[in-house]
């Protein structure tokens, strides 16, 4: 519909790609991979998908739109029999939210069908597809994911889990996917072990998940990380574990920390609530303001205030409240009500605001103009100061492995100092988490320069993998053609 617009402040924060989740062994496998990806909503709100096999047949659902609106009719989860299944939620980058690109994608192989469902981003994926497409592939959507599919399908080896360690070795950048075939679900994450996967069992059956917390909507049981560069493959007999990649440090990505990960999830051994408490902590110490009270930018600002305003021996308050009830998109009747744009989302707490010096705490600031707007209207409430504190270092760098990133050029981080950004969003001061900082908060003593230990480009710009396509395109953007990322 034309008269469906993007949210203006959505433009204003990074933007995971996806979260994926299976099941495997479960009679109500379709309906558990649903609410497993409820749970994960917040990894993707533009479009979801579910394939299931019943033992004779595949079955597919596949729509644009949050799962709560697509996946809750009993008729839809009939559609999914079967005792195994996977799903996918994502969100879309440059080449729009198309049905082709849902996934999990599926295809029929020689030996059978393969669905597989990814949260990541492929480095060298225009290369590869140019290189599949000179020797006769056919793609049918603007996925890097379906370049793995084309990738297994060419492979020469005799066994499926063979061809997808085969046409894993190809690939560049961060991959963490569920797949699932006749006989098997295959989990596996890149050596980098960039994007999380977890393993967790429910009465029995395996489940494969993004996050932890999509283990707690079916009350399932954690058992472990997939490890980085490790492949988990769950037959009627059991799992079986490999590790057919050359083992390299890991390099998690830290922003999950940050921002993408759920609070109430557990990330590689840390409570992602927690963390972010630490670095609100972290941050009072490091970029204290003298003020009446901290205020957080709801709702992934709110641990982090909390941690702050504890360390600073300050008030906490809800000088925001967050109107839940604003989804991704809304209908634009006028100019006059698209430039309310932020206030559709956030309301300034008059009476916690009026004659108080606040501080603001939030998680980024990307291109700075939701800042901009939230100050003004934290000022308009009355507050007399405005200081903004942010639980992360200035993002100054686009990231290839699965986060939509603005261009450089369009980083507000890259283009002005901390004095200017403060200038521009019209703030009493302005002040960023350092790099070290960041690594206290997550139980490291300081950033390793030389060999960091977690993946951190978007701050410091060291990317741990080849950016082949970057590398060999005068475009920023890694991928003007296979846009849509897992």
């Amino acid at each position: 519909m034309d008269d469906l617009k993007t949210l203006p402040f959505d433009g204003d924060k990074l933007h995971e790609e996806c979260g994926v989740f299976g099941v495997f062994g479960h009679p109500d496998a379709g309906a558990l991979t649903a609410l497993g990806l409820h749970a994960l909503q917040h990894r993707g709100q533009e479009a979801g998908g579910i394939v299931s096999f019943d033992g004779a047949a595949f079955h597919s659902e596949r729509h644009i739109g949050l799962v709560g609106d697509n996946f809750t009719d009993r008729s839809v989860i009939d559609r999914l029999p079967g005792a195994r299944a996977i799903g996918h939620v994502r969100y879309s980058t440059h080449g729009g939210a198309g049905g082709q690109n849902i996934q999990p994608l599926f295809a029929d192989f020689s030996g059978g069908g393969f669905a597989i469902a990814h949260n990541g981003n492929l480095t060298n994926a225009l290369t590869l597809q140019a290189q599949l497409q000179k020797r006769g592939s056919i793609f049918h959507s603007t996925s890097d994911t379906e370049v793995i599919l084309h990738l297994i399908a060419t492979s020469t080896r005799s066994l499926l889990v063979e061809r997808v360690v085969d046409a894993l070795k190809r690939v560049e950048g961060a991959h963490s996917l569920v797949c699932l075939s006749t006989k098997k679900m295959i989990g596996c994450r890149d050596p980098l072990g960039v994007r999380p996967l977890i393993v967790g069992d429910l009465d029995g059956a395996v489940i494969l998940a993004s996050e932890t917390c999509a283990l707690d909507i079916i009350g399932a049981r954690f058992v472990r990380d997939v490890k980085p560069g490790e492949m988990v493959v769950v037959t009627d007999d059991g799992i079986e574990s490999l590790f057919p990649f050359a083992p390299q440090k890991s390099r998690f990505c830290v922003f999950e920390y940050v921002y993408f990960a759920r609070p109430d999830s557990s990330v590689e051994g840390r409570g992602v609530y927690d963390v972010r408490k630490r670095i609100g902590s972290e941050l009072a110490r490091e970029r204290p303001a003298v003020a009446d009270l901290v205020v957080p930018v709801p709702d992934s600002g709110t641990p982090a205030a909390i941690g702050f305003a504890e360390a600073a021996g300050l008030p906490f308050d809800l000088g925001i409240i967050r109107n839940h009830y604003v989804g991704r998109t809304f209908i634009e009747p006028s100019d006059a009500i698209r430039h309310m744009g932020v206030r559709l989302k956030h309301n300034a707490n008059r009476d916690v605001l009026a004659g108080k010096r606040v501080i603001l705490v939030d998680d980024s600031i990307v291109r700075g103009t939701t800042s901009l707007k939230i100050v003004q209207m934290i000022r308009e409430a009355g507050a007399t100061e405005v200081h903004m504190r942010i639980a992360s270092p200035p993002t100054m760098h686009s990231c290839f492995y699965g986060v939509d990133t603005p261009e450089e050029s369009q980083l507000i981080a890259h283009r002005m100092s901390v004095a200017a950004m403060a200038e521009y969003i019209k703030v009493d001061s302005l002040g960023f988490l350092s790099i070290d900082g960041l690594y206290r908060a997550l139980g490291e003593a300081a950033r390793d320069g030389l060999a960091p230990q977690f993946c951190d480009a978007c701050f410091t710009g060291a990317y741990p993998t080849s950016l082949t396509d970057r590398d060999e395109s005068d475009n920023v953007h890694p991928f003007p053609k296979l846009a849509e990322v897992g």
